[in-house]
């Protein structure tokens, strides 16, 4: 697990090969426009960037898929850290039009070919 300024998609394609699908998990700080993957779950993710002063209302848990790079369905905004009924985010999916755009934001400013 690492917090990436810049990522390939052929070093996400290989971390993908750890995982029962191919994707990557990823958590991204909006706040703070810092995404973090490798990681088995979102939760550890997560964990980590609270541990590196995080707020844990500006997390978002992803997949990325990095075969549809370039495509609409390149991120998937679902995980169980996204359920919070405080935010009215009551479903694992990001509800939030703003939020998904700027999850967007920081995934295209990471993430290369």
């Amino acid at each position: 697990m690492k917090i990436v300024d810049k990522i390939s998609v052929k070093e996400l394609s290989e971390m993908s090969e750890k995982m029962y699908e191919p994707l990557v998990k990823a958590v991204v700080d909006i706040r703070k426009r810092s995404l973090v993957v490798d990681a088995e779950m979102h939760v550890d993710e997560e964990a980590y960037l609270l541990e590196h002063d995080s707020q844990q209302q500006d997390l978002w848990g992803i997949n990325l898929y990095p075969n549809e790079f370039g495509k609409d369905n390149f991120i998937e905004f679902d995980s169980m850290i996204n359920i919070r009924p405080r935010q009215n985010n009551r479903s694992r999916g990001v509800e939030d039009v703003e939020v998904q755009r700027r999850i967007r934001e920081v995934v295209s400013e990471a993430v290369h070919e």
